[in-house]
């Protein structure tokens, strides 16, 4: 019987599955193969979080695969030597794979295709996996890649999805051995609130979305205590949630918000398209602005835990350290606080994202930062936030800082937003820090900086 092994990566599902569906056209029977990767861990991407919702994404793969006759084989090690090793046990003669856009994943996928050769296997490579448009397929005229998003948006818009596909009846699955399933519990310290992973958990959530949320989009998708996005993130960034089918389902509903909903997925695919032909924009600027970064420990220790004096922004780092997540409007605030306000390079709080996100993605964590910082592709580069405002504004009766700082839970309305200007003996009975800088004075030295 033929044998085909398909390499699962950032793509764990049966659902709308372009790289199963590949392989099972094309083999007898198929190894589902997850590899738990040594060089992940050595890049330092193994963050606790992401690996609890990795080992319950894992799960529900294999309990899917299992409801078709299949199993999940899982291997640890270097990908493309268990990958070789899986493809000599079971006599395959090709690897089913989806694209990444990482510098990492070209390189496994140059260093698998490689080793394949070498023992008579052949990779076969799948786009619109794990964005819903590959990037590369709409490109700028005399360029590889869109760097504004309105008129990549345009385009994507413009541009016809691939149709989704039907989850497979039965996958056949040769006697390969595996190693045990991780668990969440090996996982080490996580986040109190992390939310459950997997393939089951996240099509009950976009169906759950879809019926009663994706209609007020449009107008609450900024709104801080009302926590009107999605929470899709984490879903889409392990694949257990396919883009394409969600712009399709989502474009079925029609209406405002189901347009500002796909436009959040197709910001998703610009970033994709910006790295895969900038891959050193992971950790260099795409747009260099000179920048002399201050490095103040106590100032940056502070961002971290969530003690700068401005309750907004103390919120949102609070609501990250304890969900391994943070609201949209709360991801710009804290960013544009640390790289514009307090002037720190803005790969500080890229890797503080990376150590706790559990949706945290190279490509959409790294160029969202250098667009806050004004590196990336923000056509506004020195636009700086001002928390007060932005708190003002999005957090009207406070509650979202209520939550998340009880500290100040018992001051009321939008003086919860300024509570350095409280009466002297009201204020020192607060166990809540001073404002760490001066608003104005840090959007001075931002400026004087930039020049």
């Amino acid at each position: 019987m033929s044998v085909a092994v398909v390499l699962f990566t950032s793509d764990l599902r049966v659902h709308d599955q372009p790289v199963l569906r590949a392989a099972l056209r094309g083999a007898d029977q198929v190894v589902p193969l997850f590899v738990r990767d040594e060089g992940v861990r050595a890049a330092g991407f193994d963050a606790p979080n992401r690996l609890a919702f990795l080992a319950d994404c894992l799960g529900s793969l294999d309990a899917g695969l299992r409801q078709r006759g299949g199993r999940l084989v899982v291997r640890t090690g270097d990908a493309v030597d268990q990958v070789c090793r899986v493809v000599r046990e079971s006599g395959a003669r090709r690897v089913h794979v989806a694209a990444g856009v990482s510098r990492y994943a070209t390189a496994r996928e140059e260093r698998l295709r490689t080793a394949l050769r070498g023992i008579g296997c052949a990779l076969d490579v799948q786009d619109a996996v794990v964005t819903a448009l590959p990037p590369g397929q709409i490109t700028p005229a005399g360029g590889d890649a869109f760097a504004v998003f309105t008129p990549y948006f345009r385009r994507w818009s413009e541009t016809r999805l691939r149709e989704v596909l039907a989850a497979p009846r039965t996958v056949r699955v040769p006697d390969v051995a595996s190693d045990p399933l991780p668990e969440r519990a090996d996982a080490g310290q996580i986040s109190p609130g992390l939310p459950e992973g997997g393939e089951t958990v996240a099509r009950k959530r976009l169906t759950a979305w879809l019926a009663d949320g994706i209609e007020s989009y449009e107008d609450r998708h900024d709104d801080l205590p009302g926590d009107a996005t999605s929470r899709l993130s984490p879903y889409l960034h392990f694949g257990c949630l396919s883009p394409v089918e969600a712009v399709h389902r989502a474009r079925e509903k029609r209406g405002a918000g189901a347009e500002a909903f796909v436009r959040q997925l197709a910001w998703r695919d610009f970033h994709h398209q910006v790295l895969a032909a900038r891959p050193e924009v992971s950790w260099s600027d795409y747009r260099p602005r000179g920048d002399r970064w201050r490095s103040d420990r106590q100032e940056i220790a502070a961002w971290r835990e969530g003690r700068t004096g401005y309750p907004v922004v103390d919120a949102a780092m609070r609501q990250l350290t304890h969900e391994g997540w943070m609201h949209n409007r709360g991801r710009l605030l804290v960013a544009s606080f640390l790289t514009k306000t307090l002037y720190v390079d803005w790969r500080v709080g890229a890797r503080h994202f990376l150590d706790l996100l559990v949706d945290g993605d190279v490509a959409n964590n790294q160029l969202n930062w250098q667009w806050a910082a004004g590196t990336g592709t923000d056509t506004r580069p020195g636009r700086v936030l001002n928390p007060v405002t932005q708190a003002l504004r999005f957090d009207p009766k406070g509650d979202y800082v209520r939550r998340w700082v009880p500290e100040l839970a018992d001051l009321p309305g939008s003086a919860v937003h300024r509570p350095w200007l409280l009466p002297p003996p009201d204020r020192a009975q607060l166990a809540y820090p001073a404002p760490i800088v001066d608003l104005a004075e840090g959007r001075d030295r931002f400026a004087r900086a930039r020049g």
